[in-house]
């Protein structure tokens, strides 16, 4: 079995949405870092919008299973709090969108 691009495992990651803010957590800057074995194992780095988050072990499970659907056969997830996120992570467009000047 062929193993995922970077790009594939980005566009598998857009398709899990933060249920508080409803936007994926590509363009809100969740993703620091994604990281492919040479044996295919898929390894995110990432963190959450707060430490508190009510939802983080919703979207910790989304990002696996979408990765598993788009053909993972092995996902390692970092959570990571340093740096903090802030909304200067975010996608110039939904920043726009949000109205958050930058």
């Amino acid at each position: 079995m062929a193993h995922l691009t970077t790009e594939e495992v980005r566009e598998a990651l857009r398709r899990v949405v933060d249920p508080e803010i409803q936007h994926n957590i590509v363009d809100l800057g969740l993703i620091y870092d994604i990281d492919i074995a040479p044996d295919g194992a898929v390894t995110i780095t990432m963190t959450l919008t707060t430490p508190f988050c009510p939802l983080g072990a919703e979207i910790l499970r989304g990002v696996k299973e979408a990765l598993y659907a788009a053909g993972a056969e092995t996902v390692n997830v970092d959570l990571v709090w340093n740096p903090l996120w802030t909304p200067a992570r975010m996608a110039p467009a939904l920043k726009e969108l949000l109205g958050i000047e930058e």
